[in-house]
């Protein structure tokens, strides 16, 4: 079984290993990583967190979860521009710094680990946590509870004042959810760090996990662009073409179609 294979596998389980789905991932863009010797040293980490947990009920230990990974020295990755290494689960866990995806996901497998109740929440621009019940989400990166007014005030540092918050931005995610903003993620920063070849496996996995929007195929038909694939390019064109609802995309994506050579089929 490939890793690509084993991804999936870990998907059709009962409940979805997603964090061993997380580094075999990694294991797609890195042949010696060993994602279930990972998993086997993981429980050293769980037992080091363990270990500084207070007693309290396991519905509120979410916050004191994050905080002792933040004394253990998780924290954001803040270098810019930000590398491929900041998504990638088994280079996170070495280096302990991450996106706030990454450190989300470290920490809903301690918490599975631990029996602390906590769901991934897909925020725009800043992965969030919530344990079920309460009236505040977690940040991953040090545990600072947000709540509603917190939560309008981060969208706007994301993304301007334009952009309101909605319920939907607060909603559970699913693990294919998770494991496809993870799957874009590491294609935009193989992408920025000029890794084509690396972003085009990412850029592939986002679609057969299904669901994929205009702009993932978009993506991908850019990748293959810069690879000098045209066939391949225009059949995720037509795909975009056939999934966009923006007017003056639709009229780019034609006038782009249109520039292509036309479909060779080698006998």
């Amino acid at each position: 079984m490939n890793p690509r294979q084993a991804f999936f596998a870990c998907l059709e389980r009962s409940p979805p290993a997603l964090f061993e789905a997380a580094l075999w991932m990694a294991a797609e863009h890195d042949p010696a990583v060993e994602p279930l010797v990972i998993l086997h040293d993981f429980k050293w980490l769980a037992q080091r967190i363990n270990l500084g947990m207070p007693t309290l009920p396991p519905d509120e230990l979410g916050q004191p979860l994050l905080r002792r990974m933040n004394d253990l020295g998780f924290a954001q990755d803040d270098y810019t521009p930000l590398r491929p290494a900041a998504a990638l689960l088994d280079k996170v866990l070495q280096r302990k710094r991450g996106q706030p995806l990454a450190l989300g996901l470290i920490a809903l497998e301690l918490a599975r680990r631990l029996d602390i109740p906590m769901v991934g929440v897909n925020f725009p621009g800043h992965f969030l946590l919530r344990v079920p019940g309460t009236d505040h989400l977690l940040d991953p990166c040090g545990g600072r509870r947000l709540y509603p007014n917190d939560c309008r005030e981060l969208l706007q540092r994301q993304y301007g004042p334009n952009l309101k918050l909605q319920a939907d931005h607060l909603h559970t995610a699913e693990p294919r959810e998770i494991l496809q903003r993870l799957s874009r993620n590491l294609r935009q920063l193989h992408l920025s760090n000029d890794d084509h070849l690396a972003a085009l496996v990412d850029a592939e996995r986002v679609l057969e996990l299904g669901n994929a929007s205009a702009a993932d195929y978009l993506a991908r038909a850019s990748l293959y662009q810069r690879l000098d694939c045209p066939n391949a390019e225009r059949f995720d064109l037509e795909h975009a073409l056939m999934l966009s609802e923006d007017p003056i995309q639709r009229l780019r994506l034609t006038e782009r179609l249109g520039h292509l050579p036309p479909n060779s089929v080698v006998h």
